[in-house]
């Protein structure tokens, strides 16, 4: 760890304002209701086995995100972990039934997930997020997003490769549900500053232009693993846009930039690593005394503060370093642009065709 790590996160945990003690209080009880379930019922399917050490290594971050005053991180590192668990447990769960009696018995579990989701879907809909903060509305409403995809998603694959094969998708779904109910019960008022809520279509279609002339060789094939993390948040990104969930549209956005950034941004030397620390906590400073809700900018500079000092005492890796500079240089501006009127779409000259595009969820 750098000599000065410690002193940085204390003047970061400083910046922060404090979040709701009840919220607080919540968010600490699911974590430790999930660490406590995989330590008393740890996943032995040898498919999945690999599954138990990421989802105690997420909720792990959870729980030290939570600690330094990191509040909407902390939220989005416990969902990242039980989506994890609740795919693998409902998988390991099924597989020996699904696998011995095939289609009905898949389709029983998936009917019985589809009637418990739906209503789950109702409920949390009637929602009122006019005074929780914008990043929490992100998280919910990016989670809620994806669970009748993954839902439907996990027939596809079903049909496709296997009844077993759907298990671990419709497990997923159940855990963005939770994991929605659980963002819409956190009393957690935001600051009364409201964030302006529109279409981000024109920086989504102008990003994917972007994407699809860097996606040429070699670096399509160098880095096809980020060019599909990166096309698979603009695809969440439209798709919110499109339901009209402009907070979740907003958050996704400025991951895909970041994910954009991240295929060009170059290593960071010890000078450079300095000033990223020392900017992570002036970022952080300024979202604090800002009268808006810039809660969702809050929640990348908690991840560039995360990743130039880890709460757990490692070094930051090469990769955290990169992250957070594009964070700092890139996602910032992205967010502080977003708050001004949108552009006009350029309208398509010439004929036009409709194509059908058929995917995997998230893929």
């Amino acid at each position: 760890m750098f000599p000065n790590a410690l002193l940085v996160i204390f003047f970061l945990i400083l910046a922060l304002p404090s979040p709701g003690q009840n919220a607080a209080s919540q968010i600490k009880a699911e974590t430790q209701r999930l660490q406590q379930s995989l330590k008393d019922k740890p996943i032995s399917d040898p498919d999945f086995r690999d599954l138990n050490s990421m989802a105690e290594g997420g909720l792990k971050a959870a729980a030290e995100a939570l600690s330094a005053g990191w509040f909407y991180l902390s939220l989005e590192r416990l969902n990242q972990a039980s989506d994890l668990l609740h795919g693998a447990r409902f998988a390991a769960e099924k597989k020996a039934a699904t696998t011995k009696g095939g289609m009905p018995v898949f389709e029983s579990e998936w009917s019985r997930a589809s009637l418990s989701l739906s209503a789950l879907e109702q409920e949390t809909r009637k929602s009122n997020w006019n005074d929780a903060p914008a990043a929490l509305r992100a998280l919910a409403e990016t989670a809620q997003g994806r669970t009748m995809p993954l839902l439907d998603g996990a027939r596809g694959f079903a049909i496709a490769t296997g009844p077993k094969d759907g298990l671990f998708y419709l497990g997923e779904a159940q855990g963005q549900a939770e994991f929605t109910k659980l963002c819409a019960s956190l009393d957690f008022p935001r600051k009364a500053g409201t964030l302006p809520r529109r279409s981000l279509l024109p920086e989504l279609r102008s990003l994917q232009e972007k994407t699809n002339a860097a996606f040429v060789p070699p670096r399509s094939t160098e880095l096809h693993p980020r060019f599909i993390a990166l096309n698979s948040t603009l695809n969440v990104a439209r798709e919110l846009d499109a339901a009209r969930a402009y907070s979740g549209a907003l958050y996704q956005y400025l991951d895909a930039v970041r994910h954009y950034g991240m295929l060009d941004a170059p290593p960071v030397d010890a000078a450079r690593q300095s000033e990223l620390k020392a900017a992570a906590v002036a970022l952080l400073k300024k979202l604090a005394a800002s009268g808006r809700d810039d809660s969702i900018a809050q929640l990348f500079a908690e991840r560039a503060a995360s990743q130039v000092a880890p709460p757990g005492g490692s070094a930051p890796s090469a990769d955290e370093w990169r992250s957070a500079q594009v964070i700092i240089d890139q996602v910032m501006p992205a967010y502080y642009a977003t708050l001004k009127a949108a552009s006009p779409l350029q309208q398509a000259s010439g004929k036009t065709i409709d194509l059908t595009l058929v995917r995997w969820p998230y893929t």
